[in-house]
């Protein structure tokens, strides 16, 4: 590695930050120029077969995951919330307290417990009340623009925004305005740059959120005839109008300061690019490319299906070990809140089938809770007594984390098996769909919405553990197989694995 040329580097690293530092290095390796890399899948209403938005990606993390249902709460005038980075983080930060909202909307997100110095629980987004959907993207602002960054850094992170939106927005629109307010007045705390993909049934927006510490803001609007990848997130040429336009949004100051630094001339006859001005001038990534190109071929030849944004989610061309988990909102129009539906992979899509989780869904089965496994922290304490009880089940994130070393190992043998058999549990699932809706649907309209409630938890909980089944079986048979036909690679050796 040319990045840390010797220990006494290392020894000069304060411990919180190791983690980041050394899954830096990783991606860096493989193409990546972030360490949040993470990658966002949208698909506007006139492009799929059933006239919905998907919203579909996953966040990459290394700490551990779990599956949450956050309810809808009311709090006391008066409530406030910390925000914000601490001195761990890669750009050191300080903690402030804001206000926190009277009411917050019920939400499902998939949390984690390490990323860069930002408190526990972390979030990349997820699906509230209102069928608002949000994912977060990395995106690299230039290195000068980082630079600027106040030292400590206050304001609200990547993560604070995202839950933010999820328990306040009622629409995607409304997700931009109420983040954009935020930034503007409380500041940002970056790890370097950061996007937002925001999305209901009718439209998209992407917000991108720039390092500096100058409050700087830029969103643009998606819509019903686009497919819009990121990885990372960007945002090209935007007009001088961009404050009022019907398409674009952003902060006072997006054009101004850029021309302050020199790195825009107004009378140069040129359109502002956002991602050439305060990016990495790079717009789609040649990943971005390659699924794109694919989605909207799809699109010309019978328009893009639930299967099809799974898939993008899923493929291995994009989705490595990194991949913390994989989402897919399916965002419809006229549909009761409860019905509202999120797809999750509990870890990377390649080795975790995606399950059906309602907003009508009261809590999640406890093999996809919190777990110790690759939380920060655990390994030096003991066990919490009153966490003994979910300790002493399967922890779904490391079932799974299983099952994909046992197929990277040996990966053109044993990938197209394991894909097959995950999609063939999850068409089984998205065909029982209409039935489950309908059930759910009855039971609303004869005033039962308690019945609803346990009826769509009890069925969440039989196919995620169906799915937790299915991903132990596969692996058993791939560990025996690996076993006879390879042997197991041992820690530190050369050669020990034929592939």
């Amino acid at each position: 590695m040319t990045y840390i040329r010797s220990y006494a580097v290392f020894q000069r690293i304060p411990r919180r930050q190791m983690a980041c530092v050394l899954i830096t290095m990783f991606l860096t390796t493989i193409g990546m120029s972030d360490a949040h890399a993470s990658y966002c899948v949208y698909v506007g209403k006139n492009l799929t077969v059933d006239g919905s938005v998907f919203l579909g990606g996953y966040g990459d993390e290394p700490s551990s995951h779990w599956l949450e249902i956050v309810p809808r709460r009311e709090y006391p005038a008066g409530t406030t919330i910390f925000v914000g980075a601490t001195e761990a983080a890669s750009y050191p930060g300080r903690l402030i307290e804001i206000p926190q909202s009277l009411v917050t909307f019920r939400y499902i997100t998939m949390n984690y417990s390490a990323y860069a110095g930002f408190p526990a629980p972390l979030t990349n987004g997820g699906l509230n009340e209102h069928h608002v959907a949000g994912r977060d993207v990395w995106s690299p602002s230039r290195q000068e623009l980082r630079d600027l960054t106040p030292r400590p850094q206050t304001g609200l992170n990547y993560s604070d925004l995202s839950r933010i939106a999820m328990e306040r927005a009622r629409t995607a629109r409304e997700a931009v305005e109420i983040v954009g307010e935020l930034i503007e007045t409380y500041g940002y705390a970056t790890y370097g740059g950061n996007s937002h993909f925001f999305a209901d049934a009718d439209e998209g927006w992407v917000f991108i959120n720039f390092a500096g510490g100058r409050k700087l803001w830029a969103a643009q609007r998606v819509g019903p005839d686009e497919v819009r990848v990121s990885r990372p997130g960007y945002i090209g040429e935007i007009p001088n109008n961009y404050r009022t336009h019907a398409d674009f949004r952003g902060s006072p100051n997006l054009m101004s300061f850029a021309v302050e630094q020199g790195w825009f001339d107004p009378n140069s006859g040129k359109p502002f690019n956002v991602n050439h001005v305060y990016g990495d001038g790079k717009l789609r990534h040649k990943e971005v490319q390659l699924i794109e190109d694919r989605l909207k071929e799809k699109a010309k030849h019978g328009k893009v299906a639930l299967r099809d944004v799974m898939s993008a989610v899923r493929t291995t061309e994009v989705t490595r070990e990194t991949a913390g988990y994989g989402q897919v909102a399916h965002l419809r129009k006229d549909v009761p809140a409860e019905l509202g539906i999120l797809w999750v992979a509990g870890a990377p899509a390649s080795a975790a089938p995606f399950i059906p989780f309602r907003l009508g869904v009261t809590d999640v089965p406890p093999e996809f809770q919190r777990h110790r496994y690759l939380t920060e922290g655990e390994a030096a304490k003991f066990q919490d007594i009153d966490q003994r009880g979910v300790e002493s089940t399967r922890y779904a994130f490391h079932v799974y984390k299983r099952l994909l070393y046992l197929v990277q190992e040996h990966q053109e043998k044993f990938l197209p098996e394991v894909t097959e058999a995950l999609e063939a549990f999850e068409s089984r699932l998205i065909t029982s769909q209409s039935e489950v809706e309908e059930t759910a649907r009855t039971l609303l309209d004869a005033g039962k919405p308690e019945l609803v409630r346990k009826y769509l938890t009890y069925y969440s909980h039989t196919e995620a553990m169906n799915g937790l089944h299915l991903a132990e079986s596969l692996a058993e048979s791939l560990e025996v197989r690996t076993k006879v036909l390879f042997g197991i690679r041992q820690t530190g050796s050369v050669g020990a694995s034929k592939k």
